[in-house]
């Protein structure tokens, strides 16, 4: 299987994974609202990788064959002083 992957332009480190190239039929017109005009990135050869650097692979394989598209959205932001409060315990009074 070879899959098509997009960046979003409007959500930073935003990436859509499709089955084919240019084909988002099967991707919810909501979301591709949301993403905004597709950049072609790559495409990729799932079925002869082991894994990916930021998604686990066999859920991308078993979405794009359910859905047809796998969204893979950045990591959320850790508030790094407020990780730090809470290490130590500090609590404003």
């Amino acid at each position: 299987m070879i899959c098509a992957v997009y960046k979003s332009l409007r959500k930073k480190e935003s990436y859509l994974f499709v089955e084919k190239r240019d084909e988002f039929s099967r991707v919810p017109e909501a979301l591709m609202t949301m993403f905004g005009e597709p950049q072609l990135v790559m495409m990729l050869p799932i079925d002869k990788r082991d894994h990916l650097a930021f998604a686990d692979i066999n859920k991308v394989k078993a979405e794009l064959i359910e859905k047809g598209f796998y969204l893979q959205l950045p990591p959320p932001v850790v508030n790094l002083l407020e990780q730090h409060k809470r290490d130590i315990g500090f609590s404003p009074e």
